[in-house]
């Protein structure tokens, strides 16, 4: 794949996490959370301070053809017997990684900010 292809597959995730995230609560406005240049450092979903404070998170975003993880992931919703399916992942001398569906995993987060809306 050439770089070029290669960058536009990874600005186009980072994309959709952006569009997902600015979907998430109504306060939420378009300059609250922005997609960085391709190989600019750091994060590559910026999140302004009224954001991070709803969603205290750093988002890093990989696009690849062939990611083993999927496979693991795919056995694990063949088990989940209607459950959303969570795969626990842990490479040696690191902590445990728990992956889920993105859209479940922003879902959460928007109930949980929805549930303290109505708290207040």
């Amino acid at each position: 794949m050439k770089t070029q292809s290669a960058k536009a597959k990874g600005r186009l995730l980072q994309q959709k996490v952006r569009d997902t995230i600015l979907g998430l609560h109504k306060t939420f406005r378009a300059n609250d959370v922005k997609s960085t240049s391709m190989g600019a450092g750091g994060e590559d979903v910026q999140l302004s301070p009224f954001v991070r404070d709803r969603l205290p998170i750093s988002i890093e975003c990989k696009s690849y053809a062939k990611v083993a993880i999927y496979k693991w992931y795919d056995q694990a919703k063949d088990n989940s017997e209607g459950n959303e399916p969570v795969l626990v992942v842990k490479q040696n001398h690191r902590k445990p990684l728990a992956c889920v569906d993105m859209e479940h995993y922003f879902d959460m987060h928007k109930r949980l900010m929805e549930y303290e809306d109505n708290e207040r």
